[in-house]
């Protein structure tokens, strides 16, 4: 009896000891699910950030580009050996903003229409501004009416191709041009023209490669390029990175004197 007792006194005291086991299951669940919802929203609020900061980091590019400097792909190889096809250089923006004026033998980005191209349509709004967002941060191509050129003949400038040496004359000093494609003669089109005040003549360093001021003599405005059309300076190649340094200056024309005040006799012809 002694025995039933000692068991049933023991029964009754293992069920609490299993049903508290058991009690403390859902706790230990519980313990085990919290911390699994925490990082579910840390890292919601990680993707926030990380898109803010994105978002941030683009529109200061796209302010940079608008106002200080511009990268732009060089889609073709109108400027070799200067400018290969698929650099991306930075352009200057700033480098006439305060008074002074693109000089002989600056690289430049100038936009061409109603010297180079024609109006023409506008794009669809949306798509334009998509591709105008690309171009600006480098990763697309310039628009249609956006040229790379070397200045050669600025205003009041008499530029004459060529002289009985075969080169091109400015103010009548011949000039020099290390920088043209090796091979290529300074022009296979004869001309002699006098720059208009405010405007540029601008040729590719690739001759036979470049359409130019050469191949619009005859359009309105004559192939000269406003000089408030000028986006900027092309200062730098910034891709590849094995191409990584300044555009070459030139000292073609560190002889070449300033225009007459009066002007030249002769007039402008091609």
């Amino acid at each position: 009896m002694d025995t039933e007792a000692q068991h049933t006194e023991r029964d009754p005291s293992s069920e609490p000891e299993e049903g508290s086991r058991s009690a403390r299951v859902p706790e230990d669940s519980g313990t085990t699910t919290e911390p699994d919802e925490a990082p579910a929203g840390g890292t919601l609020f990680s993707w926030r950030r990380t898109a803010l900061v994105g978002g941030v980091c683009v529109a200061f590019l796209l302010l940079l580009s608008h106002f200080v400097t511009q990268p732009f792909l060089i889609p073709s190889g109108s400027m070799e050996p200067t400018l290969h096809i698929g650099d991306r250089i930075l352009v200057n923006k700033l480098a006439y903003r305060f008074g002074s004026e693109p000089g002989r033998g600056d690289v430049v980005v100038f936009d061409g229409t109603g010297s180079f191209v024609r109006e023409r349509p506008r794009d669809n709004p949306v798509t334009g501004l998509l591709h105008d967002g690309a171009a600006a941060l480098g990763l697309a191509e310039p628009d249609e009416t956006d040229f790379v050129k070397r200045v050669v003949g600025i205003g009041g400038d008499r530029v004459v191709c060529c002289d009985e040496d075969g080169r091109l004359t400015v103010n009548g000093v011949p000039v020099h041009e290390r920088y043209v494609m090796p091979g290529d003669q300074p022009s296979s089109v004869p001309f002699d023209i006098v720059v208009p005040r405010d405007r540029l003549w601008v040729m590719g360093d690739h001759r036979s490669q470049s359409s130019d001021s050469r191949d619009h003599l005859g359009s309105p405005g004559g192939g000269m390029v406003p000089v408030d059309k000028v986006v900027g300076r092309a200062d730098w190649i910034a891709w590849p990175f094995a191409r990584w340094s300044t555009v070459p200056g030139s000292g073609a024309f560190d002889g070449v004197p300033a225009a007459p005040a009066g002007g030249h006799g002769a007039g402008a012809h091609g």
